[in-house]
Order: structure tokens, then sequence, then C-alpha cells
């Protein structure tokens, strides 16, 4: 995926979680090392970063529900690669509410003044740097000040990364509910709403199914052979194998 391998490398596995496990942005940018179980190959959502006016706290993922998220052997290898170069260390932020209780965790992506990331920092000088390097959205421009002007669309966010997740899970045979436990949803009937349109095609999900169990009969017949004698064919004999047993799965 070229938006997420145009990342400077310090944030391409930020990127990759989105990519590869759905995640939200700010589930992201709380992540923590413990979160991260490689014995069972899943991702424990825990905890978002979450703003309240100017400042941030810790607090539960959208819906206040945790949950786990299966990592694919790519994407906890990624992982690994990173904890070992930045050696995550302890991070404290509020939990819930600006005089909550301290919360911390050994934070596993940082900005480059140490602290948390910060979604607006990390969409303007991250992250349509990689769409526009990747050929989505045209080169930035320069104010008058010299910055970087991006032009954008308002479905251009991060959030493209979970429905590239949700995209290519269906795809290969991920059902709703199983998807709407990954991203967290409350219902899996909103799950259909948004992606009913990624879902693979019914027909030829129905040929695949009709192929698959009826093989070995199209293979009898494709070379001529009659399953069963019409009842009154005079070629029927008290042998001949009634349809429920031709039609019978293949072992």
């Amino acid at each position: 995926m070229r938006i997420v391998e145009s990342h400077p490398p310090q944030y391409r596995p930020l990127a990759v979680v989105g990519a590869a496990c759905g995640l939200r942005q700010g589930e992201i940018f709380g992540l923590a090392e413990e979160d991260i179980d490689f014995d069972e190959m899943v991702i424990h959502v825990r905890r978002q970063v979450k703003k309240l006016g100017r400042d941030f706290v810790f607090a539960l993922p959208k819906n206040d529900t945790e949950r786990d998220v299966p990592m694919s052997e790519g994407a906890g290898l990624v992982l690994q690669e990173h904890i070992a170069a930045v050696r995550p260390r302890p991070y404290t932020l509020p939990w819930e509410k600006l005089g909550g209780r301290p919360r911390t965790v050994n934070l596993l992506f940082r900005w480059t003044d140490d602290k948390h990331i910060r979604a607006r920092t990390y969409d303007e000088m991250v992250w349509k740097a990689a769409l526009a390097e990747a050929g989505v959205i045209p080169m930035p421009t320069k104010d008058a000040r010299g910055r970087r002007q991006y032009k954008t669309a308002r479905d251009a966010g991060m959030h493209a990364l979970r429905h590239y997740y949700a995209s290519i899970t269906l795809a290969d045979g991920v059902n709703i509910k199983e998807l709407a436990e990954y991203l967290g949803h409350g219902d899996p009937g909103f799950t259909l709403r948004l992606y009913t349109h990624m879902l693979p095609s019914s027909h030829e999900r129905a040929r695949k199914a009709v192929d698959s169990r009826l093989s070995r009969l199209f293979s009898v017949t494709a070379h001529g052979a009659v399953t069963e004698p019409a009842p009154n064919d005079p070629r029927s004999t008290s042998g001949s194998r009634t349809t429920s047993q031709v039609l019978q799965p293949p072992e």
C-alpha cells in the first residue's frame, strides 16, 4: 500500500497498525507495548489518546469497550522490530478526565518532542505528506509564510486505513459479525450498512459454493455418465441410486 510505504520509517509501523489491524487513530496513538500479545498474536485495544479542550487524557476506546484484534504475522514482525528499535518507555496521562487518576503505560509511538502524537500534528506533518508522496493528492504549495498547504478532501483522513482493513478482510471471508468486533462497532448492523458495498458478490459466492459441493457430480456428468435414469426409463434397475444419495456432499 503506497500510503503506508510513503510514511517516514519511524512512523511506518503506526500506519501498518492502521492498515493491518483497523484501529482508530486515537487507539493507535494510545497503543502500549503491554497491549501487544505475541503469544496469542492479538492486540488488546484498551485505550485511546483523547483530546479534552487543549489537553489530552488516556480514555477507553470509543463506546467505552475494550476489544481484541487479531494480529497477522507480518504486522507482528513490524511491531517486534519497532519495539526493539525504540524501546518504549513509561508515559503518563490522566485517565478519562483532566483531573483523573494518572495512568502510565509504555507508549509505542511518540512525536519528536518525546510526547504522545497529536492527531492534528500527525495529519499535517505526516499523513498528508504521505498522501502526496503516494500520488493521492497534489504536492503542497506554500503560503506567504512558507508553510506547506495541502488540498485534501474530508474523506482523505487516516480513517482510510481502517476502511482498507475492512475491505481486505471482507474480501477474504471475514464475516460482518467478526469484523464488527474487530473494529469496535457495538452494532453489526452498522458495520453491514457501512461496508455492504465491499462484500463479495453473492452471485460469485453461490457459484463457488455449488462448484465446491458438487464437484464430484459435475466430474461424472461431464464425462457422459448418467447418474440416475428417469423413473420410466427401461434402463432403470433396482440398483439405481436415489437423488439424495447422488447429491451427498463430497467427503
